[in-house]
């Protein structure tokens, strides 16, 4: 039988801690290299991935000078080269070097050694991502910090530049909440959407599509002044535009959906809507079909809602992608699709009762179906 993977003995294992470890014994002769090595893996076996990362920084501590300064002067000594220049994605770096930023932030995030923390996260963000570190410094020392992060906006290295929008993020996923408003960052978004590197442009539209969340307009509005400047190439600030602006979609947001080139009103007729059965089981599908017939060229965004049946007896919608078109006048597409009640699911606990199927084309709502699902 196969061993199951696991992602933290992948990330942080002998060879990689082998790897830190023989790295910063060159860079500092009186490194115990050997004893660093076992007293971090020792303990391996009991810590998952985020607390490895905490160990590791802890054995920097204890390894290293007592001296903040000195012990992390060693460690960007000790950091190998930076990440290549000339990638323009998916380049973010060995999670082995987490621990260096964790090092920074834990014992360098205050005033004394501000101005020493913030360059030495640029360098750490050269070889990993220091976008979880930076954090603390935004929270603590916001005005110094937003300085640094407007000069990585303008950086010649791609993964400073990420920087500045990924670290910055409202809702940057497992991170600690920003104290800062939401808006603040705007200024370094409009540094950023023109820049040529997909890794960079990709944490943009991420930033806005959590902007979204908060401020719509905030959002549609910096997009079409972004894209009326013309300043990024075409291709890419489609990207920009689609990615930043998911979830409003997903919505059914108009300005929105206009803004990516679909009508909040299409000149379509929706017909023979049917489901095969009223009477859904888990583990079964539901099936359902239905034609467009268009009145004049539009492009359409067809996608379904599912009002799916909760704990409290409440129905809660969820938007379900079909396909996105381009029709002619007169025009009539025919559409099936099946959306599976799987048991088990890991993203939603299913219950019994009454739910609800309805279109929803161009972010307008059409026709709709009840239908009873039994678990």
């Amino acid at each position: 039988m196969a061993e199951k993977f696991s992602l933290k003995d992948e990330l942080f294992n002998p060879t990689k801690v082998n790897q830190i470890a023989f790295e910063i014994k060159k860079a500092y002769a009186l490194f115990e290299q050997e004893k660093f090595e076992q007293e971090v893996v020792i303990k391996f076996d009991e810590l998952e991935l985020k607390e490895r990362i905490a160990h590791i920084r802890d054995m920097f501590r204890k390894y290293l000078p007592n001296d903040y300064i000195v012990a992390t002067d060693i460690l960007l000594k000790a950091l190998p080269s930076e990440l290549d220049p000339d990638k323009m994605d998916d380049d973010f770096g060995e999670f082995i070097y987490a621990p260096y930023s964790d090092f920074v932030v834990t014992f360098g995030c205050r005033e004394e050694y501000l101005d020493f923390s913030l360059q030495a996260l640029r360098e750490i963000t050269k070889r990993f991502s220091v976008e979880y570190a930076i954090r603390d410094f935004i929270n603590y020392f916001p005005e110094e910090t937003f300085k640094m992060l407007k000069a990585c906006s303008l950086s010649k290295n791609y993964h400073e530049r990420r920087l500045a929008s990924e670290g910055s993020r409202p809702k940057l996923p497992w991170a600690k909440k920003l104290d800062t408003e939401y808006s603040q960052p705007i200024s370094l978004l409009d540094n950023l959407f023109t820049d040529k590197t997909r890794y960079v442009t990709r944490s943009v539209a991420n930033h806005l599509n959590d902007i979204a969340k908060i401020d719509a307009s905030l959002v549609i509005d910096t997009l079409k002044r972004w894209k009326e400047s013309k300043q990024q190439d075409e291709k890419e600030m489609q990207f920009i535009l689609s990615h930043s602006l998911r979830t409003l979609v997903k919505d059914g947001n108009s300005e929105a959906l206009e803004l990516l080139g679909y009508s909040a009103n299409p000149s379509i007729e929706v017909e023979n809507f049917s489901i095969d059965n009223l009477e859904v089981y888990v583990g079964k599908a539901l099936e359902f079909s239905f034609d467009i017939k268009a009145k004049k060229e539009e492009a359409l965004m067809v996608d379904y809602v599912l009002y799916f049946q909760t704990k409290a007896g409440k129905l809660n919608p969820k938007v379900h992608k079909i396909k996105k078109l381009n029709v002619k006048v007169g025009e009539r597409v025919s559409i099936g699709k099946k959306h599976p009640f799987k048991a088990n699911m890991s993203t939603r606990k299913l219950y019994g009762g009454e739910h609800k199927l309805v279109l929803q084309i161009n972010g307008k709502l059409y026709e709709e179906f009840v239908f009873h699902l039994n678990v």
